[in-house]
């Protein structure tokens, strides 16, 4: 017994630990959505202490942040010609996908980071579309894929490596552009700290997106009262066609 003691004493005085710290923040934790609302951009900043003051953090250093927008259910479907009539064939449904997917870097993944981290912290799109299809093999991998595509075309998935820069040895800057069709909700910004592709420290910061103003009071009315913004919408259809036939009658 007294053997084992001494042995596992080794083994934790021998066992590295990580003297690394992350403190993050963000430039708003709230992007507001009105009537002229055509993106935005975000500022991430970061720095890297040492947990014990009387040392000094030392790198070099690399980043790796991970933007994850309000999880959605998405669907992503084959479409076939079959005698000149075009129809759904295939599909494969992803549970709770990011609506939206932003990867910032310091450098390219391969050269910062091992293949296992990468895996075991999903960052990459493709790993995240993996993990959440309801399908397994190249169907899976095939529908991803397309999935991937089809979000970075429509700028909902933004993957940028060197997408980060330092300001110094310990600190950091990133950018983050949002689409002027962003998903309304809570968003996470997950920092990784690599040294010698090993994870030495980590953050996550939280941000919002919501809409305001005369937008924002349609979208609750349409959730909450139904019927009145329902009639509502009634009234301002007549209204509007009304003053149309009066402004173009002859």
């Amino acid at each position: 017994m007294r053997r084992a003691v001494i042995a596992l004493l080794l083994m934790l005085a021998t066992s590295p630990v990580s003297a690394e710290k992350l403190v993050t923040t963000l430039s708003t934790p709230n992007v507001e959505i009105t009537s002229s609302f055509d993106g935005a951009t975000l500022s991430l900043f970061g720095t890297i202490d040492a947990d014990d003051p009387a040392l000094a953090a030392k790198g070099p250093y690399n980043i790796i942040i991970v933007i994850t927008g309000p999880l959605q259910d998405r669907v992503a479907r084959l479409k076939t010609n079959r005698l000149g009539i075009w129809t759904n064939t295939e599909q494969v449904v992803f549970k709770q996908f990011p609506s939206f997917y932003g990867v910032l870097t310091s450098g390219a993944l391969e050269t910062i980071a091992t293949p296992e981290l990468l895996v075991e912290q999903d960052v990459t799109p493709e790993d995240q579309a993996r993990t959440s299809a309801q399908s397994v093999g190249l169907k899976a991998e095939r529908f991803g894929s397309e999935l991937v595509r089809l979000m970075s075309e429509d700028g909902h998935l933004v993957f940028a490596e060197s997408g980060v820069r330092f300001l110094s040895n310990t600190a950091y800057i990133a950018q983050l552009t949002l689409p002027s069709d962003v998903a309304n909700g809570p968003f996470l910004a997950h920092t990784l700290v690599l040294k010698d592709k090993q994870l030495v420290a980590e953050d996550t910061q939280g941000f919002r997106v919501r809409k305001t103003g005369f937008e924002s009071f349609v979208f609750v009315a349409s959730r909450q009262q139904p019927l009145l913004y329902g009639l509502a919408c009634v009234v301002l259809a007549l209204g509007t066609g009304w003053l149309a036939g009066v402004a173009f009658k002859r």
